[in-house]
């Protein structure tokens, strides 16, 4: 079927190469159509019909191929009838032998255009089984010259690709006799750090002993240092038990000398208005009354000298009570709560002073 397309496609190439010559030889319209039934009917042994005619020229109007092929047709059947004349035959013999003669004559001509289309055909086929071995033994030489040039590339590759193979063979084995003395003097080397590592260890061992050792009797030392430290806090903490006992004793001592200081005071002026008529007779009392104040005032200052001190002295208790101790085990004893409290007794002034 291929080759039979290709046969029809090269017969149209043909036809249309010889309608182009055509064209050049014949512009009237009606000569290029007769001569394109001419070319058909007796060169390419095809029937001619007004489509074909039309679709090959493409030229002038559809009657100009039909009015063309009419007269090629007229022309036809006028050339192809034979006449016979002879003087002894009638007219109507004459007629009659000339038909059988111009239909025997068809006859053979259709005969021999079959066989020339068989012929025409056989030799197309011939020539298009030529043309296809043709392709392909021209394939076949592309293809084998392609794989020559290929084969030719590959084997100069290949020749290029073992010499550079060779070269990095020949790198590969300087590298890996250095890497072999290398690996030689890392195994020493490694030989060499695991003595050492082992020496470290034995070493490290040794004084890990002795840490451990050291801090038993760290441990030892701290606890001991503690009980001492808890045991100067315990007295530390009495003592200031016994310095809070006796400024609280002071301190309510001085608090009833004041007391009673204020309630002479009111006495004392309750009856200024009285006294102020008696100065005379009581400058005697006066000198007492200011004697006694002297006396009151020195014992509250010497009170408040003596409640400063307990003060501090607590104060300097609490302070080293609360220094902290390494890593101590027992809970901090509590602060104590009570302060020192000032006396609130006022200075008991003279008589003659309040007066003036």
């Amino acid at each position: 079927m291929d080759a039979s397309l290709a046969l029809e496609a090269q017969l149209h190439a043909e036809i249309a190469q010889d309608i182009a010559h055509l064209r050049a030889q014949f512009p009237r319209t009606q000569e290029l159509y007769r001569e394109v039934c001419v070319l058909l009917f007796f060169r390419h042994g095809i029937t001619p019909t007004a489509n074909r005619l039309y679709q090959l020229v493409k030229k002038g109007s559809m009657s100009a191929p039909a009015e063309a092929l009419a007269r090629f047709w007229a022309t036809l059947r006028e050339k192809s009838r034979v006449r016979i004349e002879h003087p002894d035959l009638p007219a109507e013999l004459q007629s009659a032998t000339g038909e059988l003669a111009a239909a025997l004559w068809t006859r053979a001509v259709d005969m021999a255009q079959d066989q020339l289309a068989i012929a025409q055909h056989e030799a197309q086929r011939s020539v298009a089984d030529a043309q296809a071995r043709q392709r392909q033994a021209e394939d076949e030489r592309d293809r084998l010259r392609q794989e020559l040039t290929g084969s030719a590339a590959a084997l100069d590759g290949a020749q290029t690709r073992i010499i550079e193979l060779d070269q990095a063979l020949a790198i590969a084995v300087a590298a890996a006799s250095t890497l072999q003395d290398q690996l030689r003097l890392a195994q020493q080397g490694e030989q060499q750090l695991q003595r050492a590592l082992e020496t470290a260890r034995h070493d490290f061992a040794s004084e890990l002993d002795k840490l451990r050792a050291d801090g038993a009797l760290a441990q030892e030392r701290l606890k001991a240092a503690e009980t001492r430290a808890l045991r100067e806090i315990e007295r530390e903490r009495q003592a200031a038990g016994r310095l809070q006992k006796e400024l609280d004793a002071a301190t309510r001592k001085a608090e009833q000398g004041s007391t009673r200081h204020r309630d002479e005071v009111q006495k004392l002026q309750a009856q200024v208005g009285d006294l102020r008529q008696q100065v005379g007779v009581l400058e005697g009392s006066l000198d007492a009354l200011r004697t006694a104040n002297t006396r009151y005032v020195d014992e509250a200052a010497q009170a408040r000298e003596q409640r400063d001190q307990l003060a501090l002295s607590l104060t300097q208790a609490v302070a080293k009570q609360t220094v902290p101790t390494a890593k101590r085990a027992a809970k901090p004893a509590a602060k104590p709560t009570a302060g020192p409290r000032k006396s609130s007794s006022p200075v008991r002034t003279s008589p003659r002073t309040r007066q003036s």
